[in-house]
C-alpha cells in the first residue's frame, strides 16, 4: 500500500543555495571575459578554471537544496552517488567554455552544445535524487520530468548566450551581474523543476543497503559556507590576476606603442627563425603586410647569397645568455618583397623563455647612409672640378699597383705634368676661365690616354699619370703622345689659348722602389724641364739628384744667410759713351756661403723668388745701396745713380712704395739718385705695375726696363709705361761683331728707344769693337767687363780716382 507524503524546505538554506548560483555564475562570466583575452597556452587553464567554478557552483546549489528538502523521515545521502553527480555538472560545464572560448558565433554549435550540457545537468540531478536514502520510494511525473529537461536546456542555452557575450565584458558590469542573477535562476529552476517532479510516497518494502550516507541540514550551510569561501577566494584571485594583466597589457600597449610608431622594422623570432611579430616600420621597408608573415620563416627577408652570413650570425649568439647581443650591430642586404635588395643594420637583442630562444631584430634601411657615405668618399677621393682622381686616390690607387709589380718582376712609370704660365692665365683671364682650361685639358687627356694609364689631379694644374708596365722607352713614347695633346689651341673667351705642358718621368725600378721617392723624381724631372725652356718632358736622372738637393740646401740657408751676414754687395760701374765717365753702378748681390762658397745670382735668386725670402733680401739690398750711394757722396764723389734690380714679389707688395719712400728718408738720398731695374716678367705679373710705376716716377725714382728684347712685351704697352731707360740684354750686345742680325736688333733698339723719349744701357760690353759700334750709333751708356767687372764698394772710389786723373 502507498502513501503519499508532504515535505517542506528550509528556506534560509535555499534562498543561500540560489545565492551560490548566482555567485558562481558572475565568477563564471568573469573567467568567460578573462578566455578571450587569454594566449593559447593558457586558455586551456581557463576553460578548467571556469568549468571547475561553475559545474561547482551547479552541484553545490543543486546539493544544498536537497539538504534543504524535508521529509517526514529521516533521509541520508549516499556519498559514492553524490560524489558521482558532481562529474556531468563539470563534464557539461566544460563543454560550455568550449564552445564559447571560440571567437566566432555558430548556431548549431549552441544548439548541439547546449543539448550536451542539459544532459550532464540532468543527469547531476538525478543522480543526486538517487542518492537519496530513505524509506520512502519516489514516484516521477513524467509531464514534469520533460519540464525539467525542457527547463534545463532552455538554461544551457542561456549559459552559453551569456558566456559567450560576457567575454567582451572586462571587470565588473551591471550587465554581467544582471546576466549572473539570470543564469543562476535558470539553474535554481531547472532544479526545482525537477524536484516538483518528484512524489515521495511510504514503500515498506522499500529495501536500502548500507552504505556510508550523510544527513543533517546543518550540512547544507556547511557546504554553502565552504563553496562561499572558495567562490569568493576564486574571485579575489580572478580581480588580482585581472590587475595583473591590466597592467601587463597597458605595458605591453606602451611597448606595442612604440614598436608601431618606430621607422626601424621590429620583428620577433624564435630561435628557429619563424617570426612571430612584424611592425608597421617592417611593413614600410619590406613590403610585405603583417598577416603575410606572421609564422613564416626571416629567411624571406634575406637574399640566397647573404642567408649564410644570417644563419652564422644567428648560430654563433644562441649559445651566449639572452642580453648578450645588446649593442651589437651587423650589416647585410635585405630582400623586399618585389625582389629588390638594399644595404641593411641589423640590431639584435635576445631572451629565454623556458627551452625556447627569441630574437629581437631592430633592422634599418641604411640606403640614404651608404650613398651619402659613398658621396663622402668620392668626394674625398676624386677632385671637385674635374671629376678625376685626387692625390689621395691616386696614391692609394699607386701602392697596390706598386707592390703588383715588385711581385711580378715588371716596371711601372710615373710621369709628373703641369701647365706651363698657368698663372698668367689665371691672372689675364680669371680663375673661372682658367678652371675651365683645366676641364678642357682634362678632357683632351682623357680621349687621348683611354684606359691605358690612370689620370689624377694632384692640385691646381698639376696632373700625375701611372702607366702599369710601361719602361722608360714607353713612358717617352707616351710623354710626346700627350704633348700631341696640346698642339691644338683651346677656345676660351672667343680666343685661341695656345698651351703648353711640362712633363717629368720616373720609372720603376730605375727611378725608386717606394711610393714617394716615384713621385719626388718625377717631381724634380718636371723641375728640370721648367728650367730649361718648359713645353717638353725629362727622363729623371742622378744628376737631378743632386741638382735638387744643392737647390733645396740653398733654399733652406737663404734663411740664414741675412742674419749671419753672408751676402755682401758688389758694383758695375754704367759708364756714358760720349764722355767716357762713370755716370752710374748697379747694385749686384753675392753670397759667400760658408761651406758652398761663392754661389751665383743666377742660382740662388730663383730660388730666393720661389721661397719668397726674396723679400727680405731685396729689402736688404735698396737699403744697402742707398747707405753706400750717400756715403760715396759724403766722400766727394761725384753724383751717380744707383740701380737696384727688383723682383716680381718685391715689386707687387702693397706697402712697396711707403717702403722706398722710407729708405730714401732713413738713407737722405735723393730720388733722382736711385733706379730701379724692372723685368718684363714682372711688368706682367705684377697687378697694378703702371700705377705703382707713376707713383714712383712722380717720387723722383729712375725707372729703366732689364733684358729687352727677350721678354713678349708688345711696343703699344710699352708705349704706356713711364720708363726712362731700356737695357739692352747682353745676349744681342755679345753678338754685334758675329751676327748682322743681333747688330740690327741692337740698332733697332736703340733707335726706338730714342725715338720714346728713353735713354739706352747697353749690358755685357766685352770689347773694345763693342764699345765702338755702340757708340758710333748713340747708345748713351753701356756696362761690362771692358770697363768693369762688379767690384767691391772700395774699388768704386779708386776708379773715380783714376778716372779723376785723367
Amino acid at each position: 500500500m502507498m502513501n503519499t507524503l508532504t515535505h517542506f524546505y528550509d528556506w534560509p538554506l535555499i534562498l543561500l543555495s540560489i545565492s551560490v548560483a548566482i555567485f558562481s555564475s558572475f565568477i563564471a562570466l568573469d573567467i568567460s571575459s578573462r578566455l578571450a583575452l587569454s594566449t593559447a597556452k593558457s586558455r586551456h587553464r581557463w576553460i578548467g578554471a571556469g568549468a571547475i567554478v561553475l559545474g561547482l557552483g551547479i552541484w553545490s546549489m543543486h546539493f544544498m537544496a536537497m539538504l534543504a528538502f524535508h521529509l517526514p523521515t529521516e533521509v541520508s545521502y549516499e556519498v559514492p552517488l553524490v560524489i558521482i553527480s558532481i562529474l556531468p555538472a563539470l563534464i557539461a560545464s566544460g563543454i560550455a567554455f568550449s564552445i564559447i572560448h571560440r571567437p566566432s558565433y555558430s548556431l548549431v554549435r549552441f544548439l548541439v552544445g547546449a543539448l550536451f550540457i542539459a544532459a550532464g545537468i540532468v543527469s547531476m540531478h538525478y543522480i543526486g535524487m538517487e542518492a537519496m536514502n530513505m524509506s520512502l520510494r519516489i514516484v516521477y511525473d513524467p509531464f514534469l520530468v520533460a519540464l525539467s529537461v525542457l527547463v534545463a536546456y532552455t538554461a544551457s542555452l542561456a549559459a552559453l548566450f551569456l558566456l559567450f557575450r560576457s567575454q567582451h565584458q572586462a571587470g565588473f558590469h551591471w550587465r554581467k551581474l544582471g546576466s549572473a542573477v539570470i543564469l543562476g535562476a535558470a539553474i535554481s529552476g531547472m532544479h526545482y523543476t525537477g524536484m516538483a517532479a518528484a512524489t515521495y510516497v511510504s514503500d515498506s518494502h522499500a529495501m536500502h543497503p548500507h552504505v556510508p550516507s550523510v544527513t543533517n541540514s546543518l550540512l547544507g550551510y556547511a557546504v554553502a559556507f565552504g563553496m562561499l569561501v572558495i567562490l569568493g577566494f576564486t574571485y579575489l584571485n580572478l580581480r588580482y590576476e585581472r590587475r595583473i594583466f591590466a597592467q601587463k597589457r597597458a605595458s605591453n600597449d606602451k611597448f606595442e606603442s612604440v614598436i608601431e610608431s618606430a621607422k626601424e622594422a621590429i620583428i620577433v623570432t624564435t630561435d628557429e627563425g619563424l617570426i612571430t611579430h612584424w611592425n608597421r616600420g617592417a611593413e614600410t621597408i619590406f613590403g610585405y603586410a603583417k598577416k603575410e608573415m606572421i609564422g613564416k620563416h626571416s629567411s624571406l627577408l634575406i637574399p640566397a647569397e647573404s642567408g649564410e652570413q644570417f644563419d652564422q650570425i644567428r648560430r654563433q649568439y644562441l649559445p651566449h645568455a639572452p642580453g648578450s647581443l645588446y649593442g651589437k650591430t651587423h650589416e647585410l642586404t635585405g630582400l623586399r618583397k618585389d625582389g629588390s635588395v638594399f644595404p641593411m643594420e641589423m640590431s639584435l637583442g635576445s631572451w629565454q623563455e623556458g627551452e625556447t630562444f627569441y630574437f629581437s631584430k631592430f633592422i634599418r634601411d641604411i640606403t640614404t647612409r651608404k650613398q651619402s657615405e659613398d658621396q663622402i668618399r668620392h668626394l674625398s677621393l676624386t677632385d671637385s672640378l674635374t671629376d678625376l682622381p685626387n692625390r689621395r686616390y691616386f696614391t692609394e690607387r699607386l701602392l697596390p699597383t706598386l707592390q703588383n709589380a715588385k711581385a711580378n718582376q715588371e716596371s711601372l712609370a710615373l710621369l709628373y705634368m703641369d701647365i706651363d704660365h698657368f698663372k698668367h692665365i689665371n691672372d689675364r683671364f680669371g680663375h673661372p676661365v682658367g678652371d675651365q682650361l683645366l676641364v678642357e685639358v682634362t678632357e683632351r687627356l682623357r680621349l687621348k690616354i683611354g684606359k691605358v694609364a690612370t689620370l689624377a689631379r694632384l692640385g691646381g694644374d698639376e696632373f700625375v699619370f701611372l702607366l702599369p708596365g710601361a719602361d722608360s722607352d714607353k713612358a717617352i713614347k707616351f710623354a710626346a703622345n700627350i704633348l700631341k695633346c696640346f698642339h691644338t689651341p683651346f677656345l676660351l673667351e672667343k680666343e685661341n689659348l695656345y698651351v703648353t705642358p711640362s712633363i717629368g718621368i720616373s720609372v720603376y725600378p730605375d727611378h725608386g722602389d717606394d711610393v714617394d721617392t716615384l713621385i719626388k723624381h718625377a717631381d724634380i724631372a718636371l723641375y728640370q724641364v721648367k728650367e730649361f725652356g718648359k713645353n717638353h718632358f725629362r727622363l729623371f736622372t742622378n744628376d737631378m739628384r743632386e741638382v735638387v738637393s744643392r737647390q733645396s740646401r740653398i733654399a733652406n740657408d737663404l734663411h740664414r744667410a741675412l742674419e749671419n751676414q753672408e751676402f755682401s754687395i758688389y758694383y758695375q760701374p754704367q759708364v756714358s759713351l760720349a764722355s767716357g765717365r762713370i755716370v752710374g753702378v748697379e747694385a749686384l748681390l753675392r753670397w759667400n756661403h760658408p761651406q758652398l762658397g761663392m754661389i751665383s745670382p743666377g742660382e740662388f735668386i730663383p730660388i730666393a723668388e720661389t721661397t719668397g725670402s726674396i723679400l727680405q733680401i731685396g729689402k736688404y739690398v735698396l737699403q744697402a745701396a742707398c747707405e753706400q750711394n750717400k756715403a760715396w757722396q759724403e766722400t766727394g764723389l761725384p753724383e751717380l745713380r744707383v740701380a737696384v734690380n727688383i723682383s716680381a714679389l718685391q715689386f707687387s707688395q702693397p706697402n712697396f712704395y711707403e717702403e722706398v719712400e722710407k729708405v730714401l728718408h732713413s738713407t737722405r738720398l735723393a730720388p733722382h739718385l736711385l733706379e730701379f731695374v724692372l723685368t718684363e716678367r714682372l711688368l706682367q705679373e705684377s697687378k697694378g705695375a703702371i700705377e705703382t710705376m707713376n707713383d714712383l716716377k712722380r717720387l723722383g725714382v729712375h725707372l729703366s726696363i732689364d733684358d729687352f728684347g727677350t721678354g713678349f712685351s708688345s711696343l703699344r704697352y710699352l708705349r704706356l709705361l713711364p720708363v726712362c731707360t731700356l737695357k739692352i740684354d747682353q745676349h744681342f750686345t755679345g753678338a754685334i761683331g758675329s751676327d748682322p742680325k743681333d747688330a740690327s736688333l741692337v740698332k733697332t733698339i736703340i733707335q726706338l728707344a730714342h725715338d720714346l723719349g728713353m735713354s739706352v744701357t747697353a749690358e755685357g760690353v766685352e770689347t773694345q769693337q763693342q764699345e765702338e759700334f755702340l757708340r758710333h750709333h748713340l747708345c748713351d751708356y753701356a756696362q761690362g767687363y771692358y770697363f768693369s767687372k762688379p767690384v767691391p764698394p772700395k774699388e768704386i772710389t779708386q776708379l773715380f780716382s783714376k778716372q779723376l786723373e785723367y
